[in-house]
């Protein structure tokens, strides 16, 4: 059976599914995107994603396709029209389709589109074994805050990390880590977790706002304050945290053994805390 996804209002078969060649968001990038973790076929972090779209529409200008409650069920149906019990729902709006023009179109209806993606977000390897990590250049604009789907500079991130046999990328900007490529970038030293705090230069994780809290639970100390790739190098642990990773240790950085180049105890506890979360969370 073909899969199913969503646009303006339809379900359809991906294969018929379409949108205009002049949507704003295939034109120049005029529009914002989420993706949401999907554990025993339900939603998870839902409250968390609704606020950071509305925020990321907000700050664009791009008007809410429908409200929050029924962009939230166009999921939940995507999610049960696929039968997906593990993955993603990845969903953009953009601010609709018009003739080409840089400055805004009047009256123009945003565009809203998603599609789900099976992927192992609890039994996956890469979180039992570590991932390694390259660094290079932050090259991004510099409303990053913003979930935008100008995503050029982390596609080619990603994929100086493919070609490097990475699993993730650290963006280096001013000798100062910003995050990865698509997740948020942390290190642990002393038992103490530290990331950079949120700003205009990075993304507003969900994943990161909620391990924070998660750590607090559990009597972990963390600090948000920015880290050079030095002090990463010589950091007794390092992870990452994403929709799609949940939190992945890293055990290496440019060739560089990270610890004892195995998950340490507190990126595994933290993991672990989530995923308990998660599951508590969907039932």
């Amino acid at each position: 059976m073909s899969r199913v996804v969503y646009v303006n209002g339809k379900y359809l078969p991906e294969e018929e599914a379409k949108i205009s060649i002049f949507d704003r968001g295939f034109v120049f990038g005029d529009g914002i995107y989420e993706v949401v973790p999907v554990i025993r076929g339900r939603l998870a972090d839902r409250d968390y994603f609704l606020q950071r779209l509305a925020s990321s529409l907000d700050k664009l200008g791009i008007a809410w396709p429908c409200s929050g409650t029924d962009y939230q069920k166009v999921l939940e149906r995507l999610v049960a029209r696929n039968s997906l019990e593990e993955g993603i729902v990845y969903t953009q709006v953009t601010r609709g389709a018009s003739d080409r023009q840089f400055t805004f179109p009047a009256n123009t209806p945003s565009t809203m589109a998603a599609f789900t993606q099976i992927m192992p977000l609890i039994e996956n390897p890469a979180a039992a074994n570590g991932i390694t990590v390259v660094t290079t250049a932050e090259i991004r604009w510099l409303r990053r805050d913003i979930k935008s789907l100008n995503l050029l500079a982390q596609v080619l991130a990603k994929q100086y990390a493919a070609d490097h046999d990475a699993g993730e990328a650290w963006m280096i900007e001013d000798g100062l880590v910003t995050e990865g490529a698509s997740s948020t970038a942390y290190i642990v030293k002393d038992g103490k977790v530290i990331t950079r705090p949120l700003s205009n230069r990075i993304l507003p994780g969900i994943r990161r706002r909620r391990l924070l809290e998660l750590a607090e639970d559990e009597g972990i100390a963390c600090e948000e304050k920015p880290f050079s790739l030095d002090e990463a190098l010589a950091a007794d642990e390092a992870f990452i945290s994403s929709a799609t990773t949940i939190l992945h240790p890293v055990i290496s950085i440019d060739g560089n053994r990270i610890g004892d180049g195995k998950p340490g105890p507190v990126s595994c506890r933290l993991r672990q805390s989530y995923v308990r979360h998660m599951l508590e969370e969907v039932g």
